[in-house]
């Protein structure tokens, strides 16, 4: 154990493209196994070798600039995902966009027509609300 946690020591270890990297490796692997199609499954092992390689790197710097890399190329998919898994768990409220100026609006659930005046712009339009 002792050997282990002096190899480690210093090494950067996990974080979120290493995840995605195992992902696609797992991906890519599974899709070449159902499709009996070897060169996959070897290729495959690129990005498991690339998360393996950044995982036991002692050059943490370089290694957190690409971790930022990704997460700034994948800020915007991940937001769209969050707010709508936000949305879709809200029950007690409506989400509507603003028809002058796109801007994302959060109503109370009533029944009926409902007068909406956005923050952003100032625009008033009516929403029927089931």
């Amino acid at each position: 154990m002792g050997f282990l946690r002096r190899f480690l020591y210093g090494r950067y270890g996990g974080d979120n493209l290493g995840r995605a990297l195992m992902a696609a490796y797992l991906a890519t692997y599974l899709i070449g196994l159902l499709a009996r199609w070897g060169a996959l499954c070897i290729l495959s092992l690129l990005p498991a070798g690339w998360c393996l390689f950044r995982m036991l790197s002692r050059n943490l710097s370089a290694r957190r600039r690409e971790n930022d890399r990704y997460l700034a190329l994948t800020a915007a998919p991940r937001r769209f995902l969050r707010r709508r898994r936000a949305i879709h768990g809200d029950k007690t409220h409506r989400y509507f966009k603003c028809p002058n100026c796109g801007q994302q609006l959060r109503v109370p659930r009533v029944s009926g027509t409902l007068k909406i005046t956005c923050r952003a712009c100032g625009a008033v339009f009516e929403e029927k609300i089931k």
